[in-house]
């Protein structure tokens, strides 16, 4: 991968400063003239899962090839190492603790984004974009219910997805909604049905008049993982070995990621469209499906170490991004909402905190513009530190000084009022630029920086841990886990009876 030679800034920063002045000149402030805006989020993909970021193995031919023609982040990171909470900061622009999504959200939780929240989507809405989301939501329990906001309600004019995973797996699910709908029983891959919709919606559905914002979630890979013969039988294993089934499901995704990049070059879309595709946080690697991969990083998804944050992350936007590019320039999901309202030359909103900056400097080969340090927080983390920070080279991680909640998706009073009291304490500190793996613990040799970085970190986790709402106390009412355990019980009796035979 080439990185970006900002020293031969002059010639493209001069194209590109022409090419936005004359847009301004022709009127680019008017909605027919604002780019389409593509955000592609994939769920539990890996730093290391994909071959254009160096695994061996995996096949993922159109995202490498969507990489070759655009700007690949080695530096990317999502908002929080954990779903309902990632897909939070990167639809608000606000670290997900001071909107209060502190971890996954089963179905029928009380814990959602609120309806004062402000999503990149209402913003679009607002300023002319027709809007469209397919795939996985993720951001209430209430899911398509009374008492809590739905897609519409956070600015999508068109939806079709489902409150988490695909049940009761990937093949053929029953929990797709359509616009407050549910649309029952479906035939196919979670991927290539989400594909499905933002084809149709791309070419039958939308208002050609005005620009688009889609927003395309894709399941895989995550548990419950299936995928169709065709990927699977690409990779060999032994036998019972269900890593066909997950390095197939990434090959899935990259077929049905291919599928709607097609769509957008059939429609003549392409060169006015930006495109920003990652993932929500780290590879699972589960007892069932222990074969996602972190690349060089420490730990996986629920861990504030980088294999828990740090994930893959490629921008194409033609005449705007040098194709063929990378840059190591540290940048998080919630950059997304600033960055989209500077593309779309509209104000981010100025009555609450926003933790993202607008990375459009980064085009240009310019500084990006923070005022503060990229900040994480996860009370549940699977690592002993919960919190973290980045400025520039450096990374700053801390424990706290209450217990860690057991694993559950339920809310006790205890937790809240852990999270309301908790103080930072065992702080760890890399040079990570030079450190991903997080080998050597600077603190001790390092006192100045971890001195103010110490103090950065205290500003900030107290300012989030003021804001973060209260919640009632939930039992965990395991609505997935039942239809999964159902499921598998199923499948254990067919593999049984086929043995039988």
């Amino acid at each position: 991968m080439q990185f970006i030679n900002y020293s031969l800034g002059f010639i493209f920063t001069l194209l590109l400063t022409t090419n936005l002045l004359s847009a301004e000149a022709t009127g680019q402030n008017s909605p027919q003239q604002r780019p389409n805006i593509l955000v592609v989020l994939c769920d539990d993909l890996g730093y290391g899962d994909l071959a254009c970021y160096g695994h061996p193995v995996i096949k993922s031919p159109n995202i490498d090839r969507f990489a070759k023609k655009g700007l690949t982040l080695t530096s990317c990171y999502s908002a929080h190492p954990n779903c309902s909470p990632a897909r939070t900061g990167l639809m608000t622009g606000r670290t997900p603790f001071r909107v209060g999504v502190y971890n996954w959200i089963p179905m029928y939780s009380p814990m959602h984004v609120r309806k004062q929240e402000i999503t990149i989507a209402t913003l679009l809405r607002q300023a002319g974009y027709a809007t469209c989301h397919a795939g996985k939501w993720h951001l209430n329990g209430m899911f398509n219910m009374v008492g809590q906001p739905q897609p519409s309600d956070h600015g999508f004019d068109h939806w079709f997805a489902t409150q988490n995973n695909a049940l009761p797996t990937h093949k053929n699910p029953f929990n797709f909604v359509r616009n407050g709908k549910p649309v029952g029983d479906q035939k196919g891959y979670a991927a290539q049905l989400v594909a499905d919709e933002a084809q149709h919606w791309l070419t039958e559905l939308r208002d050609k008049e005005k620009p688009f914002f889609m927003f395309v979630c894709f399941h895989e890979p995550h548990e419950p993982i299936a995928s169709a013969e065709r990927f699977t039988k690409l990779y060999s294993a032994p036998k019972g070995s269900t890593l066909p089934a997950h390095h197939g499901n990434v090959t899935q995704m990259d077929d049905a990621f291919g599928r709607i990049l097609k769509t957008l070059e059939d429609q003549k879309l392409r060169e006015n469209t930006l495109i920003i595709f990652t993932s929500d946080n780290g590879p699972a690697i589960t007892r069932r499906h222990p074969h996602g991969s972190s690349g060089p990083l420490r730990d996986k998804k629920g861990a504030t170490y980088e294999g828990g944050i740090r994930v893959p992350g490629i921008i194409q936007w033609p005449t705007q991004v040098e194709p063929g590019t990378t840059s190591d320039v540290p940048v998080s999901g919630v950059d997304i909402l600033p960055t989209l309202c500077a593309v779309a030359d509209i104000p981010v909103p100025d009555d609450r905190v926003l933790d993202g900056a607008s990375i459009l400097p980064l085009f240009k080969g310019e500084p990006i513009k923070r005022t503060k340090p990229l900040y994480w927080q996860f009370n549940r983390s699977r690592n002993e530190p919960k919190v973290a920070i980045r400025d520039g080279d450096w990374k700053l991680l801390a424990r706290l000084d209450v217990p860690t909640p057991k694993p559950s998706g339920g809310i006790s009073a205890q937790e809240i009022d852990d999270l309301k009291r908790a103080k930072l304490t065992g702080f760890e500190l890399y040079y990570i630029k030079n450190d991903i793996a997080e080998t050597t613990d600077r603190s001790e040799s390092e006192p100045e920086i971890l001195k103010q970085m110490k103090q950065q970190m205290q500003e900030i986790y107290k300012e989030v841990q003021a804001e973060a709402p209260r919640w009632p106390a939930w039992e965990f009412a395991r609505y997935e886990g039942k239809i999964l355990s159902e499921y598998y019980r199923k499948q254990a009796e067919l593999k049984k009876k086929q043995i039988e035979k």
